[in-house]
């Protein structure tokens, strides 16, 4: 393939451009912010399942107490409903105001057993209510940091689109001086060799492998015209000759 020397030495440019592009594809695909955000995610996500759970608890335990209390106001209602028979002097029986006081003993102990319960249920529903309070000021805590994470990962992905769209116009400026056809073998170099299709011979090494060249290949590349595209014997990039490549 042949191209005057002034377009070989163009596509350099063009591979400084283009590596400069991939830099910044790249950074915005590694940018900080994503891995933290993710993370916030994570949180966010985590925070809101726990206060499902956590509200969820707060339900059964009031149901819970509520039950607990319906068990205390029955068992107080019989109880007061035999004191009042007691103290009515209906029963003038020794055997019946036996068995009702006996009754009355324990149900008064049925009570205190029951209230003791609900004093216990109130204490898990009170512990289970401060914990969805802590679970859902953390959520929100959560949620104020993801939305400062994304804020920041917006403003560096405008930066680096602000920058992509500089470096790519004048990329397009700059293909338009290297011909079709060297642009092309150039394009499929760069998709074949991670991005790095045309390097300078310097001092007599290819600094797209970073390999030195041998003998017969320098040779072969001082006797080869000065518009002819030479490549690389290791790499098979495109070497592009300056002043400096050692020849």
């Amino acid at each position: 393939m042949k191209a005057a020397p002034q377009a070989q030495l163009r596509l350099i440019d063009l591979q400084d451009l283009d590596s400069s592009l991939d830099r910044l594809a790249h950074r915005r695909r590694t940018l900080p912010e994503l891995a933290e955000i993710e993370r916030a995610e994570g949180r966010r996500s985590e925070l809101r399942d726990a206060i499902v759970a956590a509200e969820t608890e707060v339900g059964d335990l009031q149901r819970e107490q509520k039950k607990a209390e319906q068990d205390v106001d029955q068992v107080r209602t019989r109880a007061d409903r035999d004191q009042k028979r007691l103290d009515s002097g209906q029963v003038t029986s020794a055997k019946d105001l036996s068995s009702l006081q006996a009754e009355i003993e324990s149900l008064q102990r049925r009570q205190s057993d029951l209230e003791e319960v609900v004093l216990e249920i109130m204490e898990r529903t009170e512990t289970a209510e401060a914990r969805a309070a802590e679970l859902r000021a953390e959520h929100a805590s959560a949620q104020e940091e993801l939305v400062g994470l994304t804020d920041r990962r917006d403003a560096a992905q405008r930066e680096i689109d602000e920058e992509t769209g500089t470096t790519t116009t004048a990329r397009t400026a700059v293909a338009k001086d290297v011909p079709n056809d060297l642009l092309g073998l150039y394009e499929k170099l760069r998709t074949q060799f991670g991005g790095v299709g045309a390097a300078k011979l310097f001092r007599g090494a290819c600094q797209g492998c970073h390999l030195a060249l041998n003998t017969v290949d320098l040779n072969r590349i001082r006797a080869a015209a000065e518009d002819e595209v030479v490549r690389c014997e290791e790499c098979r990039r495109i070497l592009v000759r300056t002043p400096e490549s050692g020849l």
